[in-house]
């Protein structure tokens, strides 16, 4: 506790971010976030205590504190809108594991974060494109100012994301290994689940399409598919590129890699499929993540109706 008196709260916010980002393995997106939130509550703290703190005044900050900054940023400040009712969910959510690391490195527990209940977040619709808007942007990639085997691999890689209802970390796991693909996939998906996914003629001829050009020779276990100069194909590449296509296509920015996996579920609803497959495919822990597809398709239907009934 000694240590935890001389150690600055911001000295302990940097320790904590450095961790996130070094041992973590943490995006860079989430560490800045969560640094803009940790800034964000330390300065709260300090003008409402009237003064700078140090580490060990981190655990006696009381429930009551937490709540005042959560409304105080809900209402916003300086013309600054306010958070949503999401973005203040994961505030507080960084604000407990930021107060978890205080605990585990500095012996600073604070049990008062248990008490702080977050807002109700209502969960968004999925959204998805539609089949003319997924093959626009497959296609698309041929207009692309790429090498041909570039445009094999793009072209491959949103037809398995949309074919077999990848994310995009799924994806981007396959390795030489798996290809040429065979009719099922085995997946391991968000904490370790895993599932069996099928895989359409049309996803297999894709693949076959970018190995038939790869200018790489691989090894088994190396990463399926690759970037420019040979290193394995990042995320990020794929969610640039589909939003250079969408921005071509003038689609919204909805349009996301992610959006593929979503149409693969509204499709399939779509043509009859039951829910409880979809969930397998899918790799949802609970049923209730895969009915809010059955909202997509009811909204949809009801958008259809509008607009062709001549009553509506």
């Amino acid at each position: 506790m000694s240590g935890a008196s001389a150690t600055s709260a911001d000295d302990a916010l940097a320790g904590w971010l450095t961790q996130l980002a070094h041992e973590r393995r943490a995006s860079p997106r989430t560490v800045e976030a969560y640094g803009a939130i940790g800034r964000a509550y330390l300065a709260f703290l300090a003008k409402h205590r009237g003064g700078a703190l140090s580490a060990a005044d981190l655990a006696g900050v009381g429930a009551a504190e937490v709540r005042a900054f959560l409304a105080f940023r809900r209402t916003g400040e300086n013309d600054k809108p306010g958070l949503s009712a999401r973005s203040l969910s994961q505030s507080l959510s960084a604000l407990r594991t930021f107060h978890r690391f205080l605990d585990q490195r500095l012996g600073l527990e604070n049990a008062a974060l248990a008490l702080v209940k977050g807002p109700k977040v209502r969960p968004g619709l999925p959204r998805p494109v539609s089949e003319d808007q997924a093959r626009g942007l497959i296609a698309e990639v041929a207009e692309s100012d790429l090498d041909d085997w570039e445009v094999a691999r793009d072209q491959a890689v949103l037809t398995l994301l949309w074919g077999c209802g990848l994310r995009i970390s799924e994806g981007l796991s396959l390795t030489r290994a798996d290809a040429p693909l065979p009719e099922t996939l085995r997946i391991t998906g968000k904490g370790g689940k895993t599932r069996i996914t099928p895989v359409l003629p049309a996803v297999r001829e894709a693949v076959d399409a970018y190995l038939a050009v790869l200018p790489f020779a691989l090894e088994p276990k190396d990463a399926l598919f690759r970037a420019k100069r040979g290193g394995p194909l990042s995320p990020r590449h794929v969610q640039a590129s589909m939003q250079r296509l969408r921005g071509r296509l003038g689609l919204s920015e909805r349009a996301t890699p992610h959006a593929l996996r979503h149409s693969f579920a509204t499709h399939l609803l779509g043509a009859g499929a039951d829910l409880r497959v979809i969930q397998d495919l899918l790799g949802h822990a609970s049923l209730s993540t895969t009915q809010r597809y059955t909202q997509v398709d009811a909204a949809a239907l009801l958008g259809a109706y509008n607009a062709a009934h001549p009553r509506a």
